[in-house]
């Protein structure tokens, strides 16, 4: 299993928080996909070990993207917002992720 290269400590914290949108909903339907935000220095095999770990799935694949923090004004100052890294988290076939807590 690949989660025994890691730190188990580290693969708690690789994964920052489930990304709950309708376009997230829009993509686990369509190609059996689920959103994360991950630590900004998480690598690829690090997001699949924490996946498999946390949840007891196994990952097909892993895509990330690096979202700039928009412009926005704080208090009337301009500021901005934190940088995101994102991780589309392709599960395989027959695998599902359910965040709700309702039981299937």
């Amino acid at each position: 299993m690949s989660a025994l290269k890691f730190e188990e400590g580290r693969l708690a914290q690789v994964l920052v928080a489930p990304i709950i949108s309708e376009k997230a909903t829009s993509v686990a339907e369509k190609h059996n996909q689920v959103m994360f935000k991950v630590l900004q220095d998480a690598t690829k095999p690090e997001i699949k070990a924490a996946v498999e770990q946390m949840f007891g799935v196994q990952v097909a694949s892993v895509q990330v993207l690096n979202q700039k923090g928009k412009t926005k004004r704080f208090g009337g100052r301009p500021g901005r917002r934190n940088n995101v890294r994102k991780a589309y988290v392709s599960l395989k076939e027959g695998q599902e992720l359910n965040f709700s807590g309702e039981a299937a």
